[in-house]
């Protein structure tokens, strides 16, 4: 299904001109317009699912079997020194285009923007961290 109103849909579908560096029946993967390194892709689905809580559990691991397929051949043509797959979920995340798309983000010793992806870290006690590792856990399995 497609949302005529997602610009992803319309780069995914080839509505609009991207720099595409592969595609199958399921996915278009495109260079970043916006990108955080050389080589900064995104695996669009071609079907709209506006985040991770919606698309097809399937889709999800073929878009990850693929991220590692481009994730390799990407380090080996670009040599790059590391690399990210980042996938965000709701605005409070990072999210700002609401269709699933996994960013490809090569990592290059000494990029100018070395702080892709930093956070400042929490501190739980060992209590605190029992509970919730609990609360996750409870019905799990």
């Amino acid at each position: 299904m497609k949302d005529n109103n997602c610009i992803f849909c319309k780069l995914a579908s080839g509505e609009i001109p991207t720099n595409t560096i592969y595609e199958d029946g399921k996915f278009r993967v495109i260079l970043d317009a916006a990108p955080a390194s050389k080589g900064h892709a995104l695996i669009i689905p071609k079907e709209h699912f506006a985040d991770l809580y919606e698309i097809d559990t399937q889709l999800v691991g073929d878009a990850m079997i693929l991220a590692k397929k481009l994730a390799i051949h990407m380090t080996d043509k670009l040599k790059c020194d590391g690399f990210n797959l980042v996938q965000n979920n709701k605005e409070v995340a990072g999210q700002t285009v609401f269709h699933f798309h996994l960013h490809l983000i090569p990592r290059y010793n000494k990029m100018k923007n070395d702080d892709i992806l930093t956070w400042s870290h929490e501190t739980f006690t060992a209590e605190e961290m029992k509970e919730i590792c609990g609360c996750i856990k409870e019905g799990l399995y």
